[in-house]
């Protein structure tokens, strides 16, 4: 068979190879092209996390923040404070001066007649947040001050307090520059993420317009040294000493996030910040009035967590729990009782005891809030008035011998109430209940803080249900399901003093 060489063919194998590979090329990198895009959009988002898999971290790499242009943006609107008291004493005479005892009085003696003067200097930090010389900084900095001095660009001016806040350590002072001055904008401390850059500016030491930076350490601290209820400290790294108090924490567009309000003594980069949320919820207060006042619900609450829910019969969860409501308060003229939750407050989830006594302290006395409580499983609607909150300005005696009992696994030995330990303690003669006479440091309750430290405890409700003797609390507790989640009401006393109740959650053993 002859071949025709000028008859149409298919096109010789090395050519199709070639095209073959080019659409290979093509077709892949389309499909590293979407790859790429969709595994960028994952990753920064971090929206497509599996619970189950490992935690897909996104690029952080890149040059730092422009830390100096920062600085010199907000240096101008950051104060030191200069403040001064004078403590006046009685003189002690004679036995205040050895040498009066051997020689007599002195020739200065009528130049020490009366009160002996002391002079006590501190200084702080401050910024301002107006151009008409409104300046924030801590309460603690300038309390009990005769003279408070702020330093701006090197002048002196003499300011004036505006108006104090000692439940969260703000303080509000004024300066008159005769000029437009420049400040700080406010900023959102809600949004700040842990591991965020962040710089202070500030006097630590007296040494005017210090700069440090550091990062974000955590939020929401609460160290009791304020008032527990507003406590919702920022924690950071940045270095914070004496002096510092009252200055700026800033975000990299230089809001103000936070104020620089204390630092651990034990330890090295740890301070924590009054967030600016705080802030900007009593500034008007501070400004128009001098002082702070805030609506009152007269509960004391916890957040609801697993373990509670868990108790109460919910799925998730969700909520506050009432720990105790105050007698003659606003919560108990309008019905509410201890073992409710509130999960809505004028139709707003309530996510934590943080989310509702801010909410309800931003109101005014006199406002009223609608409430949604769960109690026994079914949602009751209570509307509230509240009130001004009010201002907040050993071991247990030996009992007398009675008959105890206990229960093994709950690590307790308690007895009945009866009216000679009544008196003993000088518990209420209306108080009925079981009364816990010691706790193992093994029981379940010990990690919930009932421990064997100088508090009264007394059983007044099993799940619910009312206890008046050892015979109902052990019945109670016999009738609870193996494996529950209980929930036992302590009534707390302190040398005669009733303290706040509390909720415990021991679960029953299988």
């Amino acid at each position: 068979m002859t071949h025709d060489s000028n008859a149409p063919a298919s096109q010789p194998p090395a050519r199709r190879r070639q095209y073959t590979a080019v659409a290979l090329i093509l077709v892949g990198a389309l499909f590293g092209f979407v790859l790429s895009a969709g595994l960028s959009t994952t990753v920064s988002g971090w929206a497509a996390q599996e619970d189950d898999g490992p935690v897909h971290v996104p690029s952080v790499a890149g040059s730092l923040p422009d830390f100096a242009t920062l600085a010199e943006a907000i240096r101008p609107a950051v104060v030191s404070i200069q403040t001064s008291r004078i403590d006046r004493v009685p003189r002690r005479g004679q036995q205040g001066d050895p040498f009066e005892f051997f020689f007599g009085p002195r020739r200065e003696t009528p130049d020490r007649e009366g009160p002996q003067e002391f002079r006590q200097d501190s200084t702080g930090s401050g910024f301002l947040v107006s151009s008409d010389g409104l300046i924030v900084t801590n309460n603690h900095v300038v309390e009990g001050a005769d003279t408070v001095t702020v330093n701006l660009g090197g002048r002196t001016y003499t300011a004036e307090v505006k108006g104090t806040d000692s439940a969260t350590d703000v303080a509000l002072l004024h300066i008159d520059a005769g000029r437009r001055l420049p400040y700080l904008e406010l900023g959102d401390s809600d949004a700040l993420r842990v591991g965020e850059w962040i710089m202070v500016v500030g006097s630590p030491l007296q040494l005017d317009q210090t700069v440090t930076v550091g990062v974000v350490s955590a939020k929401g601290r609460s160290l009791g040294v304020l008032d527990s209820s507003f406590e919702n400290f920022i924690q950071t790294d940045a270095a914070i000493n004496f002096g510092n108090s009252g200055g700026p924490l800033v975000n990299l567009e230089g809001q103000v996030v936070g104020i620089a309000t204390l630092i651990n003594w034990g330890a090295e980069n740890i301070g924590f910040a009054v967030p600016v949320k705080t802030l900007e919820q009593i500034l008007p207060q501070l400004r128009e009035t001098g002082e702070v006042k805030r609506g009152y619900l007269g509960v004391l609450i916890a957040t609801v967590n697993y373990d509670i829910a868990e108790a109460f019969g919910m799925d998730e969860p969700h909520g506050v729990l009432v720990n105790q409501v105050v007698a003659d308060g606003p919560g108990e003229r309008a019905g509410l009782e201890h073992g409710d939750v509130i999960l809505k407050v004028d139709g707003q989830d309530v996510q934590d005891t943080r989310f509702l006594i801010d909410y309800v302290s931003a109101k005014g006395p006199g406002e009223s809030v609608e409430l949604q409580v769960l109690r026994n499983g079914k949602t009751v609607d209570l509307p509230v008035e509240l009130s001004e909150r009010p201002s907040d300005d050993e071991e247990v005696p030996a009992h007398e011998e009675h008959e105890e009992s206990g229960i093994e696994w709950l690590g307790i030995r308690y007895q009945d109430l009866t009216p000679g330990n009544r008196r003993i303690h000088d518990l209420p003669e209306d108080l009925d209940g079981v009364w816990i006479t010691s706790v193992s440091p093994t029981s379940p309750l010990w990690d919930q803080g009932v421990t064997n430290d100088g508090i009264l405890y007394v059983v007044t409700e099993v799940n619910g249900r009312g206890v008046t003797s050892v015979k109902d609390f052990e019945d109670a507790v016999r009738s609870a399901q193996p494996g529950s989640r209980m929930r036992l009401y302590l009534r707390r006393f302190a040398n005669g003093e009733e303290v706040a109740p509390q909720f415990v959650f021991p679960r029953k053993p299988q």
